[in-house]
C-alpha cells in the first residue's frame, strides 16, 4: 500500500505539472497573456484586452489540446510497440504508418501539377492533405494487419513493418526527384510538423481517434503485463496472442496515424517518453505506466511547443526539430546516469 500511495502520488505530480505547463503554453508567444486574462476568458469573464480572449480560444487553447492529444497519443503508442516487440528501440511509426502518410502527402502535394488548375487547388487544400495523409496511413495498417494474419513471430510483423517504411520512402525519394522546387517545399514544411494549424472541429476529429486508440489501450493492459514476461508464459495463461496483438496493432495505428494526419510526422515522442517515465516511475506494471505515460507525453510536447514558439518572437520553429533537440539529450544522460534500461 506505501507504493501504491507513492504512485498515485507521482501521478497526481504529473497531472499538475501538465496543467501548469499548458497555462505557460497559453501564456507565451508573439504576444504575452498575464494568467488573469486566459482564467477569465476560458470561464468567459471580463478581459483586459478584447483581443486577449480571440488569441486564447480561437489559437492558442486549440494548439494546446492538439499538443496534449499529440504528445499523449505518440508516448502511449511508443510504449504498446515497446511492449509488444520487447525492444526499447521500437516506436508508434516501426509499422511504417508515417512513411505511408508521407507517401499520401507526397502524392498530392509533388504529384498536383499534373492536374489542371482547379483540380490542383482542391487537391492541395487543407483536408486532402488530412484525407491523403489518412489513406496513406490506411493502406500500410492493412498491409500490416494481412501479414499478422498469415504470421505468428511478431518480430517479423516488425521487419515487416519496416521493410513497408523502405518501400514508401523510396517512393516519395522518386517523387521529391521530379518535382519542381515550390512542390517540394511544400512537402517539406508539412514533413517539419506542426501543433498550430488545428481548429476546433479538427480538433475534436482529432480527438474521437485519440479516446479510441485510449480505450483500446485500456482494454489490453492486463495482458500487456503479462506480454513482459514473455509469448509462451502469456499463453500458457490463456491469453490470445494473435487477438492482443491485432487490437494493439489498431490502437497505436488509430493514434499514430490520426496524429500524422492531423499534425504531421513529429518524432522521438514515441520512442523517449515511455522511458522517461520509467526513469521517473520505475515499475512495469501498465496499470501505472499508461496514465505515466500519458501525462509524460503531453508534458514534454508542451514543454516542447512553448521553445517552438520562441517566446517574445513572431518566429515558430518546427516542432519536429524541438522533440528531438530537447528530449534526446535529456534520455541520453538519464540512461547513462541510470546505466540500464528500465524494460
Amino acid at each position: 500500500m506505501p507504493n501504491q500511495k507513492k504512485y498515485t502520488g507521482l501521478l497526481l505530480l504529473l497531472f499538475l505539472v501538465v496543467i501548469l505547463t499548458a497555462l505557460v503554453n497559453i501564456s507565451l508567444g508573439s504576444v504575452n497573456i498575464p494568467l488573469m486574462d486566459i482564467l477569465a476568458s476560458v470561464f468567459k469573464e471580463q478581459v483586459s484586452n478584447d483581443s486577449f480572449r480571440y488569441i486564447i480560444l480561437e489559437y492558442r487553447l486549440p494548439k494546446v489540446f492538439t499538443a496534449i492529444l499529440t504528445g499523449s497519443g505518440l508516448a502511449v503508442s511508443g510504449l504498446l510497440m515497446q511492449t509488444l516487440f520487447r525492444n526499447p528501440l521500437a516506436g508508434p511509426y516501426v509499422l511504417g504508418l508515417s512513411s505511408g502518410a508521407s507517401l499520401g502527402v507526397a502524392i498530392i502535394l509533388m504529384g498536383a501539377t499534373l492536374f489542371s488548375g482547379t483540380l490542383a487547388g482542391l487537391l492541395l487544400s487543407k483536408w486532402s492533405l488530412v484525407i491523403a495523409s489518412s489513406l496513406g496511413s490506411l493502406l500500410v495498417l492493412l498491409a500490416v494487419l494481412l501479414a499478422s494474419s498469415k504470421l505468428r513471430d511478431t518480430m517479423a510483423i516488425l521487419i515487416i513493418g519496416l521493410m513497408f517504411a523502405s518501400l514508401t520512402a523510396a517512393v516519395v525519394s522518386v517523387l521529391a526527384y521530379f518535382s519542381p522546387a515550390a512542390q517540394l517545399q511544400q512537402y517539406v514544411f508539412w514533413s517539419f510538423g506542426s501543433l498550430g494549424n488545428l481548429s476546433w472541429e479538427e480538433v475534436f476529429i482529432l480527438s474521437i481517434f485519440w479516446f479510441t486508440g485510449i480505450i483500446l489501450a485500456i482494454t489490453c493492459i492486463k495482458n500487456l503485463n503479462t506480454l513482459l514476461l514473455g509469448e509462451q508464459y502469456a499463453k500458457s495463461l490463456g491469453v490470445s496472442i494473435s487477438r492482443n496483438r491485432l487490437v494493439i496493432i489498431i490502437a497505436t495505428s488509430l493514434l499514430a496515424g490520426s496524429i500524422t494526419a492531423f499534425a504531421g510526422p513529429i518524432a522521438f515522442v514515441g520512442l523517449a517518453v515511455p522511458h522517461l517515465i520509467r526513469q521517473v516511475i520505475p515499475v512495469n506494471d501498465h496499470r501505472i505506466l499508461l496514465p505515466a505515460v500519458i501525462m509524460g507525453g503531453a508534458i514534454l510536447m508542451l514543454v516542447c511547443d512553448i521553445a517552438a514558439q520562441l517566446p517574445g518572437s513572431q518566429y515558430t520553429l518546427p516542432i519536429n526539430a524541438i522533440t528531438s533537440l530537447i528530449g534526446a539529450p535529456v534520455v541520453i544522460w538519464l540512461l547513462i546516469r541510470k546505466r540500464k534500461f528500465l524494460f
